[in-house]
């Protein structure tokens, strides 16, 4: 209510100030120029008494000068008789409710009054990402909707879907990149994948099915692998999930991007991955219930604390060989090589000891 009652003042003001000319009585403009023309025609008279200019020059003066003298007083007495008070006042009627009334008679259909202010920081920002999104996958299923055999569309929507949590469509369209696109390891795995996250994360023997046949086309297929040591997990069958998580981790590369997801998973079942730093049995208990990033906080915690013990005391060899291939299985090569240089570094007074470090590395390509 308050800036309502601003906003009628500010309105009053800005009325009042246009309408005040209309409330002053007498002459208006027109009374000033006949007494202009008046002081120009008593000049005229004055440069003629003072010879500045001629008899003739003056009279053709003067008529000009009376012309226009005529004309002003003309238009004023017009302005005067137009102006009647009765006129003034109805005017100013007008313009103090006639317009107001108008204009909110105006806004209240179209405008909306209780909608809070915007900041200009929030409009400035660019549309929601979500919308964008939705619009996107709308536009993709209603081509699809004509185009059923698309294989490319289904590539397309199929992890977008999976994405959003949309897991039942999701499973639908792996499947139908399967029947219109081709079989393949990769896709068998995407779809076992989905038919788990439909079972919210349980490996149902649908999707164990889906990963078996994925790994008979591709035995090293990651997800395929990954997906079935958690269906020996789920099972009870920790030790065949071991087998199957220490095995991805002996044969993939150093660097993979999975690696520190199954090195969590092989802790959970009490597994040890290659050459980590040892853990505990109440540790290993502790990660059974924990998330993957929190089993991944915790395996990066006991790197850094080995590689701030190793700092202390770099007479270790077997230390810093954990060290070096813990960031390996973690896919942080620069910690690795670092960690090497620092190792070389420590031990290089013993020879021994740096031999035994370098022919223990000489294969996990640091050095090339």
């Amino acid at each position: 209510m308050a800036l309502w009652f601003v906003f009628a003042l500010m309105t009053a003001a800005a009325t009042f100030a246009v309408l005040l000319p209309l409330g002053r009585k007498g002459p208006v403009a027109g009374g000033t120029d006949v007494a202009v023309y008046k002081d120009q025609l008593a000049e005229v008279g004055r440069d003629v008494a003072a010879g500045l200019i001629g008899p003739s020059e003056a009279e053709a003066a003067r008529v000009e000068i009376g012309r226009r003298l005529l004309a002003a007083a003309d238009a004023d007495g017009k302005s005067t008789a137009g102006s009647a008070p009765g006129m003034r006042k109805a005017v100013s009627l007008v313009a103090l409710f006639g317009l107001p009334l108008i204009a909110i008679g105006a806004y209240l259909p179209l405008g909306s009054p209780a909608m809070p202010d915007m900041p200009l920081a929030a409009r400035q920002q660019s549309p929601d990402p979500n919308q964008s999104v939705m619009s996107l996958i709308a536009q993709v299923e209603a081509h699809l909707e004509k185009n059923p055999t698309d294989a490319r569309g289904w590539t397309v929507l199929a992890p977008v879907l999976a994405r959003i949590g949309r897991h039942d469509d999701a499973v639908r369209a792996y499947r139908n990149i399967i029947a219109y696109g081709g079989d393949s390891a990769a896709n068998r795995a995407d779809l076992g994948e989905a038919l788990t996250m439909a079972a919210n994360g349980v490996i149902t023997a649908e999707a164990k099915t889906e990963f078996d046949r994925a790994v008979a086309q591709d035995a090293d297929e990651v997800k395929a692998r990954y997906f079935l040591g958690l269906a020996a997990e789920q099972d009870g069958r920790s030790a065949d999930a071991a087998v199957i998580w220490r095995g991805m981790l002996d044969k993939g590369p150093a660097d993979a991007p999975w690696r520190p997801v199954v090195t969590a998973a092989l802790a959970r079942v009490g597994g040890k991955g290659p050459d980590l730093p040892a853990l505990p049995q109440e540790t290993v208990a502790a990660a059974q219930d924990m998330t993957s990033e929190d089993r991944n906080a915790m395996i990066q915690g006991m790197v850094d604390r080995l590689a701030t013990r190793l700092k202390q005391d770099g007479s270790d060899v077997d230390g810093w060989l954990r060290l070096v291939r813990a960031y390996l299985v973690l896919g942080d090569r620069d910690k690795a090589k670092g960690a090497l240089s620092d190792a070389r570094q420590a031990v290089g007074s013993d020879g021994e000891r740096l031999r035994k470090l370098n022919d223990s590395l000489k294969d996990s390509g640091l050095d090339g």
